[in-house]
């Protein structure tokens, strides 16, 4: 027997799933206790950028105990405050004062309480600074689209090796550079040799994303000569440091050239965070033959050497190179993930593919970091020898 819907019930359901659809693209899925982790986290950073500007000290010092809190929040304020354009500031002060006092005004000899007006200025501000945001916002992923032309999508195919990459960037924009590519050999034979390299720009956001362009840029143009790679490197630190404002941008990098059929190895560590080579035996060695970062002034005119390490990769050998962002990460007790903790990540692997490894290594980061934002880009390329 059919039975015929009640308009009532059926209503209430359509209600519901409207509920839930817009729940859903509130929340884009996140469980309440994610969403409470994320905004600690972010309520955290924001504390961070205004106490900053707090004279913590001049508070500290003051003798009467009881007036320290109204001190700290008072100086808060006025750290948010100075955030804003000057005509901002003048509207939150304004909405402030009438909801902290909530004046009331007579029209036509009906009382009105104006704190309903500060309350719409508020959300005013607030609509300004969203679309302030999303301007910002928009403008910084076209930069970061533009970004990611510059690095590979996938690595070159070389017999016997593979190779996986990933970043994670502490802002819209990284400072972070990943590259693997073959060239050509300097005596013109035609035969080519596999490039990588990884890098890491001082700075953050905009101002370390051009850089990295920069850098990209000229390491490319460079490779597509005969150049050998320690000509590539002096080039490149010349180049850095036309262009580091007295030392202030500088650029840590690693680079290896390898050749595809005997996977000999010659590198240069200008600066970075010695690479990780486990050995198919579970021995590790560290790669730190090379010289200062690109871009710190030499104190001559001489170019400053940067010596070249050899190393002959075997069936069942990986390579780990990152950039300080991986070991720096920090957990909610501000702990630091730490080379400790990458090394056993890295000696507790099983045989596996290069991305499956490089997976297993990010999901212990981000497991580690959780909801706490970094404070640097996080990048890792990970190349394993066929056993």
């Amino acid at each position: 027997m059919s039975t015929t819907p009640n308009p009532a019930q059926s209503s209430r359901q359509e209600a519901e799933r409207h509920i839930r659809s817009f729940w859903t693209r509130l929340t884009e899925g996140f469980e309440l206790e994610q969403l409470w982790g994320q905004f600690l986290s972010e309520a955290k950073t924001s504390y961070g950028l205004y106490s900053k500007d707090v004279d913590w000290d001049a508070i500290h010092s003051e003798e009467k105990k009881w007036k320290r809190p109204f001190l700290a929040a008072w100086a808060l304020f006025q750290a948010l405050l100075m955030k804003l354009s000057p005509a901002r500031r003048v509207l939150l002060l304004i909405a402030v004062v009438l909801l902290v006092f909530q004046p009331q005004m007579s029209w036509n000899h009906v009382e009105i309480n104006l704190g309903g007006l500060g309350a719409l200025i508020l959300f005013l501000l607030l609509a300004l600074e969203l679309a302030d945001r999303v301007t910002m916002k928009r403008d910084l992923e076209i930069a970061r689209e533009i970004q990611q032309w510059l690095v590979p999508d996938r690595a070159p195919y070389v017999a016997g090796l593979d190779i996986a990459f990933a970043t994670r960037p502490q802002n819209t924009v990284a400072g972070d550079y990943y590259d693997a590519f073959l060239r050509s050999l300097p005596d013109s034979t035609g035969t080519r040799r596999l490039l990588i390299v990884v890098a890491d720009v001082a700075g953050k956001s905009v101002p370390a994303a051009l850089l990295m362009a920069t850098f990209q840029a000229s390491l490319r143009s460079l490779a597509a000569t005969s150049a050998s790679l320690k000509e590539i490197v002096v080039g490149l630190d010349r180049y850095a440091r036309a262009h580091s404002l007295e030392g202030r941008r500088f650029t840590t990098a690693f680079l290896a050239e390898i050749h595809p059929e005997t996977h000999e190895m010659e590198y240069v560590n200008a600066g970075h965070n010695d690479p990780v080579l486990r050995r198919a035996s579970g021995k590790i060695e560290r790669l730190s033959v090379g010289g200062v970062p690109f871009g710190v002034p030499s104190f001559t005119e001489n170019e400053l050497p940067y010596p070249t390490g050899k190393a002959q990769l075997e069936p069942g050998d990986l390579l780990f190179i990152f950039t300080d962002g991986v070991v720096e990460a920090e957990g909610e007790h501000q702990e630091e993930f730490g080379e400790s903790r990458l090394l056993s990540c890295l000696q507790s692997g099983p045989p596996e593919s290069a991305a499956d490894t490089l997976k297993r290594v990010m999901t212990e980061v981000n497991s580690f970091v959780g909801y706490v934002r970094q404070h640097d880009d996080i990048t890792c390329l990970v190349l394993r020898c066929a056993p």
